[in-house]
């Protein structure tokens, strides 16, 4: 009889003293090596903060750039296009147009929205209106269909200093306009400084 406490030579020794052996591979799977995750885990690159940890400040382009403590950060140049409105650009104290350069301040700006939007039925909705009306009312719903088209284009003007430069913008949608005027009043403000 063999006592159950004291374990024989073999592959059979377990217990406080003697950790498991590490189960056979599957026939058909490749063996993991070691560090790898396991399974359902994406693998972590070399370096990378581990889950819950914030991740390393990283500089460049799209984030805000830190200086070194006790170097003061520069301002951004005033140089480059502040505003684009059709093919008048508006830098730091001109307003450059295809006709030449205007002086920035005391320019006076307009708009003229000569664009409509106009409603209908879709034909595809006539069409579906009709086939369903013969196989039951509810075919009329169709009709509910609305299509809005916007043509047309919006002028902008700009006069300063005795010279006079339009261009047209097309119209997208109904809400071109709106939009166009924030940039013709944000160029208004920036013309009375």
């Amino acid at each position: 009889m063999t006592d159950p406490h004291h374990p024989q030579s073999g592959a059979n020794q377990w217990g406080p003293g003697h950790p498991p052996a590490a189960p056979a591979q599957p026939p058909g799977f490749a063996p993991q090596p070691q560090g790898a995750p396991g399974y359902g885990y994406p693998a972590q690159p070399a370096g990378a903060p581990g889950y819950g940890y914030p991740a390393p400040v990283q500089q460049g382009y799209g984030f805000p750039q830190q200086a070194a403590p006790g170097v003061p950060v520069a301002p951004a140049p005033m140089g480059g296009a502040v505003l684009a409105i059709g093919d008048i650009t508006v830098t730091g104290e001109q307003i450059v147009t295809p006709a030449g350069q205007m002086p920035l301040r005391g320019a006076v700006w307009n708009a003229t929205d000569m664009s409509h939007t106009e409603e209908k039925i879709p034909t595809h909705a006539v069409v579906l209106a009709i086939v369903f009306f013969l196989f039951c009312l509810l075919g009329l719903l169709f009709l509910l269909m609305k299509e809005k088209k916007t043509t047309g284009y919006i002028q902008v003007t700009v006069t300063s200093a005795g010279r006079h430069h339009s261009t047209m913008i097309p119209a997208q949608g109904p809400n071109t306009f709106p939009a166009l005027m924030g940039q013709i009043n944000y160029a208004r403000s920036l013309s009375s400084m």
